[in-house]
């Protein structure tokens, strides 16, 4: 019986896969057409871009895995349903991370999308059709990027130059010295952290208020390319809680992510 029950889960889990990896090149295709059209915007909140491309691309990805009627949903472009609360797999959803650049005509924005099974992502796929870099990890088995096998830089320096994040910050916790050049800006926060797992950067950070849909599939794409990402306290990022905003948070292979936090150990932000 317990072989039967083991072999149906790798089952789902295989069905789960393909369901990820088809919908998401689906979805950054659409972002891609639809990015060459005139495209009608408004504000969120204070000061967060969406664009009827962010709806249409959530409503593509919602079509495809919202027919799973046993799991959750929570998107960044969803109203938030907390009977995700009660389930033991989600959806984290994030569908153009990086809207703003993706407006202004840049490259670097990204389709996140994540399988969470109750607090800790089990599936990830980050899809940046413009830079045509497609990562996929699931756990336990690696990451890949456009179907190879990536890792996170080994080594603990501290080039200040691959080190990505706002300025401000890496500037409060010394990180960036004034004369140092810095990192290009990556706006798509996601996608800023999976280039750590291909090793393009070597460490990246997230500021204060990122949300579950920005980072559930990063985390796990770093963390299975021999990565780790943690709260600058070292603490491990949970996900599907009613609370789904983040603080400061920090991404880096294993060895330059424990001299960081050594480093800011004794800087606090406050």
């Amino acid at each position: 019986m317990h072989s039967t029950s083991a072999d149906g889960r790798a089952d789902i889990l295989a069905r789960d896969r393909a369901l990820l990896i088809e919908t998401v090149r689906e979805a950054g295709l659409l972002a891609l057409a639809m990015r060459r059209t005139q495209l009608r915007t408004w504000t969120k909140g204070v000061s967060s871009p969406v664009s009827e491309a962010d709806i249409a691309v959530n409503d593509l990805i919602a079509s495809k895995l919202r027919a799973l009627p046993d799991y959750g949903w929570l998107s960044e472009e969803s109203a938030d349903d907390l009977l995700r609360l009660g389930k033991r797999r989600v959806w984290i959803v994030d569908p153009i991370d990086g809207t703003r650049g993706y407006l202004a005509g840049h490259d670097e924005w990204c389709v996140s999308v994540a399988l969470v099974e109750n607090v800790s992502p089990l599936l990830a796929a980050v899809f940046a059709p413009a830079t045509d870099e497609f990562f996929l990890a699931e756990r336990g088995q690696g990451t890949t990027c456009n179907g190879l096998p990536v890792g996170a830089t080994h080594g603990d320096d501290l080039d200040f130059s691959r080190i990505a994040g706002p300025k401000p910050l890496l500037e409060k916790l010394d990180l960036r010295p004034n004369d140092a050049a810095l990192c290009p800006r990556v706006s798509s926060l996601a996608l800023r952290l999976c280039r750590v797992a291909n090793g393009r950067i070597d460490a990246a950070f997230a500021g204060g208020q990122s949300h579950d849909w920005d980072l559930a599939a990063a985390d796990l794409i770093v963390n299975e390319a021999n990565g780790k990402m943690t709260s600058l306290g070292g603490e491990p990022i949970l996900y599907n809680r009613a609370e789904v905003t983040h603080g400061v948070l920090v991404a880096a292979g294993h060895s330059r992510h424990a001299r960081i936090l050594a480093h800011v150990r004794d800087r606090p932000l406050a």
